[in-house]
């Protein structure tokens, strides 16, 4: 098989054994501009790849001499720089969702619906420009600090998930960088340009959660004034991330699965549905197979969307890396506070790296705040750090820690805004569900967040 190499204009590998299917794929493909040969078995398929060079190649999943799954293992075995697309029959997802594990890149549902079919090809040939994409964030922010094997090996993956339409499962403790990575799959796609939409899913109340992602029609229920997307519509040629995707109740994961099968949505009110061309992300810090396992969450669904697991690694996995991202986080931190940036001493230094971070980098990002406001300006030493479990807070007590710096009502507002911190960070930054946890009204917790400067 020989290696694909630019070419002008495109060229597509069509391998199917129905001929009308085959000829339709083959003009709607030639009406595109794109040039097309076709197969009829696996061995016509070998020979074609053997002689020509490909840019797509579709396949059907059953073949009269072999499988689809066979192809799309002998091209990855021979290192072909080719995106594969299967077809599949009607209710075949299980055949669908395998492929994608073996590196395919997209499927098509017989029968095969032409707008999707192009929808795929543009996708497909404008991954060139996705990889050239860097690993930042769009925000311009690295998006990753270190060079540990841990997040070396997250990275790798996260560059070969760029390439796929697959739907990815995130996996991770609070705080190890889900939705950053889930961010840097998309802008390292062919669908940069299009949205990157995230969802919080413990954050939407369930009488709304259908409207919120499939939209409505005007008129569709008391207070639809007018005709309104949901996620999907919002996402269309993009990216749907779904943040805490096993608080989704039972009966919205039922829809949700449909969607994915059939990639088409119906707005509430509406009578006939429209095809969403999405990529599915997904995370949670639950174990969605234990959730599985106690009938919280769809086998089916989880089957769907855990086609291929992306694992973010804690910070304790990543020690050698502490050091570079405590000076980044220090360096961001004294830019925002319009402050010179502080030393940390080798005693603080020490100590962060052998510390466990429960909280991972989101903790770091907390401690680091906390110790800036502290600190002489200069250097940050051990003390201002105050790790949870230290040596020192088990020696001295709280009562040691209250006059040690800060006057009283300083001490006050330190405690108070480590609480709400707290709050934000186990809420994901809800405030309404932070103040629930917090004991106070919504508008009292936004006003000490201004007071403090919680931003």
């Amino acid at each position: 098989m020989s290696k694909r190499t630019p070419k002008a204009v495109p060229k597509v590998l069509v391998v199917d054994d129905e001929p009308d299917l085959r000829e339709l794929l083959e003009l709607t493909l030639i009406r595109m501009g794109l040039e097309v040969d076709t197969a009829a078995s696996l061995a016509q398929a070998r020979k074609k790849l053997e002689t020509g060079s490909y840019d797509l190649c579709f396949t059907d999943m059953r073949l009269g001499d072999g499988q689809g799954l066979d192809l799309i293992r002998e091209i990855n075995t021979a290192g072909l720089d080719l995106p594969v697309a299967v077809i599949t029959a009607y209710g075949s997802m299980d055949n669908a969702v395998e492929a994608l594990k073996l590196g395919a890149f997209d499927y098509l549902s017989k029968p095969v619906s032409l707008d999707q079919l192009r929808t795929l090809v543009k996708s497909a040939l404008d991954l060139d420009r996705g990889r050239e994409a860097t690993r930042d964030v769009p925000s311009g922010e690295k998006a990753f600090i270190g060079d540990s094997p841990a997040i070396r090996t997250a990275l790798e993956l996260v560059d070969k998930l760029s390439r796929s339409q697959a739907p990815v499962y995130v996996t991770g403790e609070s705080g190890s960088g889900k939705e950053r990575a889930a961010r840097m799959i998309h802008a390292k796609s062919s669908r940069s340009d299009k949205p990157f939409v995230a969802v919080n899913c413990g954050a939407i109340p369930e009488n709304l959660m259908e409207s919120e992602f499939f939209g409505y029609k005007k008129g569709a229920f008391t207070g639809a004034d007018s005709e309104r997307d949901g996620f999907f519509q919002a996402a269309h040629g993009g990216t749907l991330f779904l943040d805490e995707v096993a608080d989704l109740p039972l009966l919205m994961q039922v829809k949700l699965l449909r969607v994915i099968q059939e990639k088409k949505v119906r707005k509430i009110g509406d009578t006939q549905e429209t095809p969403v061309d999405v990529r599915i992300v997904c995370a949670t810090h639950q174990n969605l197979a234990n959730c599985v396992e106690e009938g919280r969450f769809r086998q089916d669904l989880y089957y769907r969307l855990n086609v291929i697991e992306l694992k973010m690694p804690a910070l304790r996995e990543m020690r050698e890396d502490v050091e570079a991202i405590a000076r980044h986080v220090l360096q961001r931190l004294a830019q925002q506070s319009g402050q010179s940036e502080p030393k940390l001493s080798s005693e603080a230094l020490a100590a962060l790296t052998a510390y466990d971070f429960p909280g991972n980098v989101r903790e770091l990002e907390n401690i680091l705040e906390r110790a800036l406001a502290l600190s002489d300006g200069q250097q940050i030493g051990v003390d201002d750090l105050q790790l949870k479990g230290s040596a020192q807070d088990m020696e001295l007590g709280t009562s040691a820690a209250i006059g040690d710096k800060c006057p009283l009502q300083d001490y006050l507002d330190r405690v108070e805004k480590e609480a709400i911190l707290e709050a934000l960070d186990k809420t994901r930054f809800n405030r309404t569900a932070a103040a629930k946890i917090l004991g106070v009204t919504f508008r009292s917790l936004r006003y000490r967040m201004e007071r403090l400067g919680i931003n």
